[in-house]
């Protein structure tokens, strides 16, 4: 079905001949309608064909991981590693402890 719609069918022909576009979209393909917003009808079939298959995020992300780097992670248990906000002092808006 990968056919040019032939005809553009206006909306009001469209609300009165529904059940014939959807006839001639099934049978001889896509089917347009309306000329300053165009929308196009098509078997569900035909779309889903189309369509790009949606796999879950977490195999995306796993599909998706860089590869082959070598990444040197630090150790945790250094002594001399800075621990963040162990010296900040939260204030409130005053300036208070």
């Amino acid at each position: 079905m990968d056919v040019e719609p032939r005809k553009t069918w206006t909306v009001a022909e469209a609300k009165a001949r529904l059940s014939e576009i959807l006839r001639l979209a099934s049978e001889e393909g896509p089917q347009r309608i309306g000329t300053k917003t165009p929308y196009v009808i098509v078997p569900e079939e035909e779309w889903l064909k189309r369509a790009a298959p949606r796999i879950p995020l977490g195999r995306w992300l796993v599909e998706n991981l860089p590869r082959g780097y070598d990444l040197e992670l630090p150790d945790r248990s250094e002594p001399d590693r800075p621990l963040p906000f162990q010296e900040e002092e939260f204030r409130d808006s005053e300036g208070d402890k």
